[in-house]
């Protein structure tokens, strides 16, 4: 008795075992068909192959027992019925196999083609992105030597006015005009005591740039730095926390304490030494916010703008 797998103990007669064997069936079916054919003939066995094909058990391989059947006086004829059959169930599995693997290269060339508009949108999506961001880029950039240009040529033209005044000749320019009102006006809204604070902070920060040319990256540092403390003061004055800083404060010495011009900018703007010395206080009853505004829009001018006190520095040199 030759015993493979556990379960119900099959019978079956070795000639007609063999002969399935010989025509190609594997073992484990070969035995299922016999048995559960009566092992009577091939072509009983052969036709429940056919009918069976597709059982979930059909290649697990039972225990059995093989009849030697060696007085059987009769050989199992193999009919050309048993042939046909037996064709036809190998051609019903390469067909299976064959539509099996025809629908996974269709689902293969299906998620192919997904994956490929997926990965074209996204550098469709990447590109449109870095085009715009192109775009941004040059049309700030533009914006901003535009505006160099005009804060040069502004100062220019102030300072062609002053050398004029300071000789005595007719203040008409045709950069600006009419140049008496203009004139005029800007004594009249922006009072002289807030003009040399304006000048004041510019010279600070310009000493700053100046003396800290080698490294801009600290320098603008600085410079946004100071713009959120001079900005949050400016949006909330009555907030207290906004007007305090702690001079030892780690952050704000390597940001602006320790450079020089940095706390000076920062006393233009209001703010005081408690006793001490341990705090910047900007008492409330002190806080001036147009100051504060003209604080914040020399900053921001400072770190956009590349001539940021280069007019200056030409005439010094």
């Amino acid at each position: 008795m030759q015993t493979q797998r556990e379960g119900p103990v099959m019978e079956v007669k070795m000639k007609l075992l063999g002969e399935l064997e010989a025509f190609g069936f594997p073992r484990a079916r070969a035995v299922r068909a016999l048995h559960h054919s009566g092992n009577t003939s091939l072509e009983a066995a052969v036709n429940w192959l056919i009918d069976h094909d597709n059982d979930e058990d059909i290649d697990q391989m039972p225990l059995v027992a093989i009849n030697l059947d060696i007085e059987s006086p009769q050989p199992s004829d193999i009919t050309e019925a048993i042939k046909i059959k037996e064709q036809e169930l190998r051609a019903r599995v390469r067909i299976r196999k064959e539509e099996e693997e025809k629908k996974s290269s269709t689902e293969r060339e299906k998620e192919r083609i997904r994956a490929g508009k997926a990965f074209l949108e996204a550098k469709r999506i990447a590109e449109e992105n870095e085009q715009q961001r192109l775009l941004a880029l040059r049309k700030a950039e533009k914006e901003e030597q535009r505006r160099a240009r005009e804060k040069v040529l502004q100062k220019l033209e102030v300072d062609k006015l002053e050398r004029k005044r300071a000789l005595g000749l007719p203040l008409e320019s045709r950069a600006v005009k009419p140049s008496g009102p203009i004139i005029q006006e800007r004594k009249s809204s922006l009072p002289a005591k807030s003009v040399k604070k304006d000048e004041s902070m510019r010279e600070c920060l310009r000493s700053l740039k100046r003396t800290y040319k080698d490294d801009h990256a600290r320098v603008k540092r600085a410079f946004q730095t100071l713009l959120i403390y001079v900005g949050n003061v400016a949006r909330r004055p009555d907030e207290e926390k906004y007007r305090k800083i702690r001079l030892g404060n780690p952050h704000f010495q390597e940001r602006v304490g320790s450079l020089k011009g940095g706390i000076e900018f920062l006393e233009l703007c209001g703010f005081e030494r408690s006793e001490g010395s341990e705090f910047l206080i900007l008492p409330g009853g002190k806080v001036d916010v147009e100051v504060l505004n003209s604080a914040g829009s020399l900053l921001g001018s400072a770190i956009t703008n590349p001539f940021f006190g280069l007019f200056e520095q030409m005439r010094e040199d």
